[in-house]
């Protein structure tokens, strides 16, 4: 108990320090246990960035990660019910009424995660994207020179683009490849299909065959199949 006192205090010494060096452009956000986790508007991004590498108190030298990030179902519970029916488990009910708003300000966001080497400190910080229409935000390349392929990945995962990236182009999916596939209104067969065609001698692409269906859980219940006896070996009389 008295390291984990330790640690929050250490946490929130740190706190301290960015509150004084960013108080006016950052907010605190609301976290797990010993994590300290921060929100920044885009056009503050890269300012704050500097600093939270450069200040001597703070000195996040590292981007140990970036990620993409869409709440256009946050807050939407796919689970409901602890068994099943014929019909599956109670699917995708929302506390609020409605439903989600694909053009909704701030769907998209961009994380990234720090480390201070110097300090051995960790921090999150989330930046919203202002227009979903076109999710946008500064690349912090010249910050963190590591974040180019962790760029290249939210954009080809979500379409959110990193103003100011030198080589801004898809890095898991194909070069044909239609849509973001990380975005929650993307569909689970995809929109486009491979196959080889022997009269091209290529592969070609082709609209998705597959029939989406909802995937039932399977839920395993306790019946005679799993009497001692049986897993015993023996044989039931």
């Amino acid at each position: 108990m008295k390291g984990m006192d330790q640690k929050s205090e250490s946490l929130e010494a740190l706190a301290g320090k960015v509150d004084a060096q960013l108080a006016t452009s950052v907010r605190r956000v609301s976290s797990l246990g010993l994590e300290l986790a921060y929100e920044t508007d885009a056009a503050a991004l890269l300012g704050v960035c500097g600093t939270l590498r450069d200040a001597p108190d703070l000195r996040f030298q590292m981007l140990m990660d970036l990620a993409g990030v869409d709440y256009l179902h946050y807050g939407l519970d796919d689970w409901q019910t602890d068994s099943a029916t014929r019909s599956g488990f109670s699917r995708a009910q929302r506390a609020q009424q409605g439903p989600p708003e694909p053009d909704a300000p701030g769907r998209f966001a961009v994380v990234y995660q720090l480390l201070s080497v110097t300090h051995n400190r960790r921090l999150r910080l989330k930046v919203r994207c202002p227009d979903t229409a076109e999710p946008a935000v500064d690349s912090v390349i010249d910050v963190w020179a590591g974040a180019n392929w962790f760029e290249r990945e939210a954009f080809d995962l979500f379409g959110i683009v990193f103003r100011g990236h030198p080589d801004l182009r898809r890095i898991l999916t194909d070069y044909g490849f239609i849509g973001h596939p990380f975005r929650k209104d993307f569909p689970l067969t995809g929109n486009v299909e491979v196959q080889y065609d022997p009269d091209r001698q290529r592969v070609v692409y082709r609209p998705v065959s597959i029939t989406p269906r909802v995937l039932v859980p399977k839920v395993i219940r306790h019946d005679h199949r799993y009497e001692p006896a049986l897993r015993d070996g023996e044989a039931p009389r």
